[in-house]
This record gives C-alpha cells, structure tokens and sequence, in this order.
C-alpha cells in the first residue's frame, strides 16, 4: 500500500529530484511502487517593471512529497537519488503521513488555485522618488530602495537631519512623486 512520504531536498532542485525520482523508478522497473512525486508549489502575482506576473512559488522549499509503497528497493532509490538528503522522520528513517496531512499541502494549491492569485499593485521601481503619506514620517519624500512582494513592504531613503536614513514601510504608505 502507498503511502505519502517527504523527501528532503537541496533548496532549489526539488523538481530535478522529482524528475530523477520518476526515471529512476521507470529504469529499473519499479514505477509501480511509484505513485506520485509532487513539489507542493502556489502561484502568486508579482509586479517586475511595472507588469503584472503569475509567478509559480514552493511554499515548501527544500521537499518533495511523494506517494510510494515503501520497501528496501525504493528507499534506496530515493537515498541515492542526486541532491537528496534523506526523509523526513526519526532517525533518517522514512516516516509516512497521513492521508489527511497531504491533502493539506495539495489542498492549499487548489484552494490557491481556485482564488484569484495575491495581487500586489505598485506603481514605483526602485530608484524613483516617492512620498511618504502615512505615519512618522508623512510629508518627507525619499527614494526607493528595496520593493519585498512578499511581506508588501518598501524600503525608502528619506533625509533625516541632512542624513539619508533607510525607512521601511507598507507598500500603501508612500505614493510615487509626479513631475
């Protein structure tokens, strides 16, 4: 009987691993005990230069899930697999999880897929001169730093007593300035 298992990969080859994972078990012929190598992945919407981009993101990065009827053969097919480091589970030793957990890590893609990706609008780059309309710091004017999609912050430049002073704040507190 399957069960799901995760896999902990390098941070950044969790598809090479379940490529490898796939072939491997098709090579010598055990893709029957093989069935399903998943890299839990939600798409987001990012702005790059002022466009708006449907961006594919692990939320789990550095695993693999995967759906197999674990034996000595498969075990070692996955330990030898390049750029695996082992199972998660006590020891080094494969411990599966439940059906329910899994349908957890799937259940937030679809559910993200089934909702509009996070819209994150902003209408300056890095380099532009904005001003500051919210907080401590309302009314100055500054240059953009830094832009972070994720947590929707800015990290802004303002001239503090003749000083350039790094300020970060929400992408809705500064606005670009027109000239």
């Amino acid at each position: 009987m399957a069960r799901w298992y995760i896999i902990h990969a390098y941070s950044g080859f969790e598809n090479k691993v379940r490529e490898s994972i796939i072939a491997e078990a098709e090579r010598i012929g055990l893709s029957q005990l093989v069935e399903a190598v998943e890299v839990p992945t939600e798409t987001v919407t990012e702005v790059k230069r002022g466009k708006k981009v449907a961006v594919e993101r692990k939320f789990m990065p550095g695993y693999v899930l995967a759906k197999l009827a674990m034996n000595d053969d498969i075990y070692h097919l996955v330990k030898n697999t390049p750029k695996v480091t082992g199972f998660l589970g006590h020891n080094g030793k494969p411990q599966p999880i439940s059906e329910r957990e899994a349908a957890r890590y799937f259940g937030a893609r679809e559910q993200a897929a089934a909702q509009p990706a996070r819209q994150v609008a902003v209408d300056y780059e890095i380099g532009d001169s904005v001003k500051v309309n919210a907080g401590p710091f309302a009314t100055f004017n500054g240059v953009v730093e830094e832009l972070d999609f994720d947590k929707h912050r800015v990290k802004v430049s303002v001239s503090i007593f003749g000083r350039a002073t790094p300020v970060e704040l929400g992408f809705d507190e500064v606005e670009l300035v027109k000239n």
